[in-house]
């Protein structure tokens, strides 16, 4: 943030849903002043109220939906994109005119599709989308560096508010992320193969090994290597999130969940029949895009 006589950017920023992404965002804003001057929680459920409230990690936790959206010029809905609707629904009637509502949520179709018949006239709404997390849920997960360096993806609406949008990209920006808009449809497309399709691929390699013979599956627990190890890592995230996001960009998922098959098939084929140059060139692409990310400091 910049100019400390331009005051912070928000009055009051609720953060709602305490989990990794909230507890981190939390945190950043009550160490940053510029970002706002209350930091105000609220979640669902009270085992998680209280856990804030020991941690400390925001100025207030909110007694209820209504007090808390009460007076809040920037809400962040942190729950798992199932729940969007209907958190937004308990919300949005207490929210004033002028104020901002946002999101955090892996699929921006359905989470659009959800909210903007519930806004009420002079509340803007910008989909957003920080690409940052880890394996671990819950308040004790966060930590205030979580978005350094990562994107944060806005999916503004055709008919909304700019100067709206500018404000969640500053947030961000003010996390340490780097922001780009695209549409909505795009972004869906481009998280089914970059997060979407790999959890899937994980949650079910680790299925498959769970499935075997009591004997196999425990020498595979034993002699993990770090391939494996790697999906156990991500496939140790939050079964709720996931659930949501795979129902909610089914169509993506789908088209990606296909393409890969396509792509396994003929990798199959390669190696039964002992194809060198097919099976070389894929471990090339794929030592390719590695250090591609490596470049773009995004590994």
């Amino acid at each position: 943030m910049s100019g400390a006589d331009a005051g912070p950017l928000f009055d009051r920023l609720l953060i709602v849903g305490l989990g990794l992404i909230g507890s981190s965002l939390a945190r950043r804003a009550v160490a940053d002043p510029a970002i706002a001057r209350e930091v105000v929680a609220w979640d669902a459920s009270p085992s998680v109220r209280a856990r804030v409230a020991e941690l400390g990690i925001v100025h207030r936790v909110a007694s209820g939906a209504a007090e808390a959206a009460r007076g809040a010029d920037c809400v962040v809905l942190c729950v798992p994109v199932g729940a969007m609707a209907a958190a937004a629904e308990a919300l949005l009637p207490h929210m004033a005119p002028g104020s901002i509502l946002t999101d955090v949520g892996s699929t921006k179709q359905s989470v659009i599709r959800g909210i903007v018949p519930l806004l009420p006239p002079g509340v803007s709404f910008v989909p957003a989308h920080p690409l940052a997390g880890t394996e671990h849920s819950g308040p004790d997960s966060g930590f205030p560096t979580l978005f350094e360096g990562r994107w944060a993806l806005l999916t503004p609406l055709e008919d909304g508010d700019a100067a709206a949008a500018g404000r969640v990209a500053r947030l961000w920006q003010a996390c340490g992320a780097m922001t780009r808009e695209m549409d909505a449809a795009h972004h869906d497309r481009v998280l089914a193969i970059v997060s979407h399709l790999p959890h899937l691929l994980a949650f079910t390699i680790c299925g498959t090994a769970d499935d075997l013979q009591d004997e196999s599956r425990s020498e595979v627990l034993q002699f993990a290597a770090t391939g494996f190890r790697d999906f156990t890592r991500i496939a140790a995230s939050d079964p709720t999130m996931w659930r949501d996001v795979f129902l909610n960009n089914r169509d993506a998922l789908l088209e990606m969940l296909a393409r890969f098959t396509e792509d396994a098939q003929a990798m199959a084929r390669a190696i039964r029949w002992g194809d060198e140059a097919f099976i070389v060139d894929r471990i090339v692409r794929g030592r390719g895009i590695r250090q591609s990310l490596i470049e773009i400091k995004q590994a």
